[in-house]
């Protein structure tokens, strides 16, 4: 297979044009027009568009001239990581990318492990302060992800000891994708970050012959929650097309529970939960909590100008 996820494409028999947002098999493709539809064809039947460059970032030239010296003081030892971002035209599409933030060109391989079929799907060079993008995935496929296997040598020209080479098997999960996204280093766009050179733990055993003589009583800060709280799913977690409706509904009211009983400590008048109107499933449930709390004064919807009926106005006692 020629083409690669995120492969900007043409049909030859057709005017129509996207990315490849699927690998079907060693013939067919699935590619994601401005329609948002993956349409399944053959391989044979598409071409490259030359020009479109995915992602930004500082690329590494892959031939090793990249190192330029550094003074001793100023040579930075850690900060390899993976960082992961979707593709800027096709979202459903994500990229891996190798992150170097230190001062020593990495030499790097990538390897698939899918029930024991090895695949390379990597091997370079990494230039000091550069990325390389070395794997794309749908993300939507992420339980039928095969295991990635991390393999960096560490190199310099100056005189400094390079640390252990780093080989690192890792079978990524739904959760690994549940923190909020960050701001990924050389490549300046959102996406998870995540380290590969973690710095070993030191045990300072002082501290923790101290701790054992510690108060547990630790004064509780509750922060004061907005007048408005959005509970849709896709503001409460970025992981949400993972997860199954009765999930769902737990972080929602989770997160209602933990807004009302802020409001209550910090002695607010009132508070807005915005839950959307839908089959009205959050709605009746937040009703009923309500109902039975005893420090709600009482409820109602709120502005319909503004939400229609997707919102409650609570009044607290």
């Amino acid at each position: 297979m020629k083409y690669k996820l995120g492969d900007f494409v043409r049909f030859v028999d057709e005017k129509m044009e996207g990315f490849v947002t699927r690998i079907i098999d060693e013939q067919m493709i699935g590619v994601t027009g401005d329609d948002d539809f993956e349409i399944p064809v053959l391989a044979s039947k598409v071409t490259y568009v030359h020009g479109y460059e995915p992602d930004g970032g500082k690329k590494s030239s892959g031939n090793g001239t990249d190192e330029k010296p550094v003074a001793l003081s100023e040579f930075v030892k850690n900060g390899v990581y993976i960082g992961v971002a979707a593709d800027e035209k096709a979202n459903s599409v994500v990229h891996f990318h190798l992150i170097n933030e230190t001062s020593f060109q990495l030499l790097a391989t990538l390897t698939t492990d899918k029930q024991q079929v090895f695949k390379g799907e990597f091997a370079g060079i990494i230039a000091p302060k550069a990325a390389e993008k070395i794997y794309s995935a749908q993300l939507a496929d992420l339980q039928v992800w095969p295991k990635f296997i991390f393999n960096v040598l560490f190199s310099t020209k100056q005189n400094i000891e390079p640390p252990a080479p780093l080989s690192i098997q890792e079978k990524f999960k739904a959760k690994d994708f549940s923190t909020t996204k960050k701001n990924l280093p050389l490549l300046n766009k959102a996406g998870w970050l995540i380290r590969l050179d973690e710095p070993e733990l030191v045990i300072d055993a002082q501290k923790l012959k101290e701790s054992f003589f510690e108060s547990p009583a630790q004064k509780i800060v509750v922060e004061k929650p907005v007048s408005e709280v959005d509970l849709h799913i896709e503001k409460l977690r970025d992981d949400y097309q993972f997860l199954d409706n009765s999930e769902i509904m737990n972080i929602q009211l989770a997160h209602f529970h933990k807004a009302l009983d802020a409001a209550i400590v910090h002695q607010l008048p009132d508070i807005t939960f915005i839950h959307g109107a839908g089959n009205g499933t959050l709605r009746n449930e937040l009703h009923r909590q309500l109902g039975k709390n005893k420090k709600v004064q009482t409820f109602m919807d709120a502005r319909k100008e503004k939400f229609g009926y997707g919102a409650t106005k609570v009044l607290l006692k």
